[in-house]
């Protein structure tokens, strides 16, 4: 099978099998009588991040961390400047007051605090990566406690109502197969990452900040369009900013608390991450200073130049 097959198939694999995830642990945890606000902040926030942490989790296991660190990175920027610019131009998007107070200043404080250990750890300990899964546990459970004292329903209510009638069987099947189209997807994935990195001698770290984090945001990219062609404003500013919390605090943190992550190409700290965090300063002031609690149509086309920059510079 030639690189660019495996890429694709593995691209192909993860989608189907994040969708298959996302419904299938959905389904069970409602039958198993959690609530659908739990299951939204919660299980489909994690299910969705489901192929960072496959392909992340493979590649460390292969030893390419720069495909881990640069999946997690690459889709953190592609969340914010293409997700969320693509949405910005199909409508005006409003900021909750659960973002401004709380989601943007831990995504915020997440990324800091991701950079602080890179530059000092040249990597992620495992030690840390525990560190990483417990800070999660604690935001998932301020989510969850804040949203149900504001009286909050969670965002994904028709999801959650297609899949509470599934039978067990259906939702079990659903899980299995999706962490099976996962490992598979990942494989491929970075097998011919790897391989497409050695034939054009183009760096893991490229490729994976561009191609693969690409691929692994499809489902968000996915997600936020159907939301805003459905005028569901509230959806894209808050998901997006939680699923680039839980690629930190869950993908890193799980994959690095199985196996420690180093840094090998130095451009992840000095050029990826400072384009991560610039940008994440980037959208604090789209909520706080210039938007009046919403992102415009042209900071949607200001968002997507900064990616197209981004690219631009990984590459040439």
């Amino acid at each position: 099978m030639s690189p660019t097959i495996s890429l694709l198939l593995g691209l192909v694999l993860l989608f189907f099998g994040g969708e298959l995830l996302v419904r299938g642990s959905v389904s069970l945890a409602l039958k198993m009588r959690i609530s659908t606000l739990v299951v939204g902040m919660t299980v489909v926030s994690f299910a969705t991040s489901a192929p960072e942490l496959f392909v992340s989790l493979q590649a460390v296991l292969d030893g390419s961390n720069d495909i881990a660190f640069g999946n997690v990175i690459g889709s953190n920027i592609a969340n914010i400047t293409l997700v969320l610019g693509i949405t910005a131009l199909i409508f005006r998007l409003k900021i909750s007051e659960q973002t401004i107070t709380l989601n943007y200043p831990i995504l915020l404080a997440s990324s800091l605090v991701f950079g602080g250990v890179l530059y000092y750890f040249d990597g992620i300990p495992q030690e840390i990566g525990f560190l990483f899964i417990l800070l999660l546990l604690v935001f998932a459970w301020t989510l969850i406690r804040k949203s149900r004292k504001d009286n909050l329903k969670s965002d994904e209510d028709e999801l959650l109502e297609e899949a509470s009638h599934n039978p067990l069987y259906k939702s079990i099947s659903y899980l299995v197969v999706g962490v099976f189209l996962l490992k598979f997807g990942a494989d491929y994935l970075v097998d011919g990452t790897i391989a497409i990195a050695k034939k054009f001698e183009i760096s893991e770290r490229v490729i994976a900040v561009t191609v693969v984090a690409f691929g692994t945001s499809i489902p968000e990219l996915a997600t936020s369009i159907v939301a805003a062609i459905k005028k569901e404003d509230n959806l894209a500013v808050g998901n997006l900013i939680g699923s680039n919390i839980f690629n930190v605090l869950a993908v890193l943190g799980i994959v690095a608390s199985v196996k420690e992550i180093t840094i090998s190409d130095s451009a992840i700290l000095s050029f990826d991450y400072v384009w991560m965090i610039v940008i994440t300063f980037v959208l604090g002031l789209f909520i706080y200073v210039f938007s009046k609690r919403q992102i415009s149509r042209k900071e949607g086309v200001l968002l997507l130049l900064i990616y197209i920059s981004y690219l631009y510079f990984s590459i040439y």
